[in-house]
């Protein structure tokens, strides 16, 4: 499938929000995918993992959520105090309210996206914002798939607001979200009843998704990366047969 890969730009209650747009090239209308960012910024890796999703049918939009301090705002994957420090800087409540509102707003608009059908993932600190979108604009949003998300308590709280299926994805060797807290986080779905998956994969680490990080894990990796497509597919794209 033939992708088109191009440089946006996202109106924001801040001003202008840079994305980075990956979509199949193909006149017909399709389902689109937010795609949020590593602490790392939007990184090299993120736009490729944006072709990627596009590349199984996908309109793929992946905004810079550190835009208001462009631009030096992306960081190497061995800058983990500078990026740590940049996103400690971030108005979460702005970043995640308004920013993934607009972002939601920019692909909804597109005119060979269904509106209807939209799904959202992210990495990393991009997971953790994916879990939050899931909690905030189910009303907006057809599915969420967290990689590695670091769940705030007021979050699980909120568990009881999400109306859409999700897919979580956790390393079992992550040192940033312990196996009790993935248990925790296990049990509150679990209990709200809700149209979930978990998966842990036992000797992974924090970013194993990553080939450019040293926690890269293969197995893991691949397997995620199969289970993402086939929930996609599901969800999004049912005429697709994985």
């Amino acid at each position: 499938m033939q992708v088109e890969q191009k440089e946006v730009v996202i109106s924001t209650p801040d001003g202008k929000m840079p994305a980075f747009l990956s979509t199949p090239i193909e006149d017909r209308r399709k389902p689109g995918i937010l795609l949020l960012m590593e602490a790392f910024g939007l990184t090299q890796h993120i736009k490729d993992v944006a072709a990627r999703i596009a590349n199984e049918g996908y309109e793929v939009v992946a905004p810079d959520l550190y835009y208001r301090e462009l631009p030096n705002n992306k960081f190497a994957y061995d800058e983990v105090e500078l990026a740590k420090a940049m996103m400690s800087r971030l108005d979460f409540r702005k970043t995640m309210e308004e920013d993934i509102k607009a972002a939601l707003d920019y692909i909804k608009s597109r005119s060979l996206v269904e509106p209807d059908r939209i799904g959202v993932t992210g990495f990393c600190f991009g997971g953790s914002m994916a879990f939050y979108a899931a909690t905030r604009f189910s009303s907006e949003i057809a599915l969420a798939a967290p990689f590695y998300s670091v769940v705030l308590d007021e979050w699980l709280e909120a568990v009881r607001n999400i109306t859409i299926p999700i897919y979580l994805f956790f390393g079992g060797a992550d040192p940033f979200i312990p196996g009790e807290r993935i248990k925790q986080i296990d049990s509150r779905f679990q209990e709200l009843n809700k149209n979930y998956r978990l998966k842990v994969y036992p000797d992974a680490d924090h970013g194993f998704f990553c080939q450019e990080r040293s926690s890269y894990n293969q197995l893991a990796a691949e397997d995620s990366w199969q289970e993402l497509r086939q929930f996609l597919a599901k969800h999004l794209h049912p005429t697709l047969d994985y």
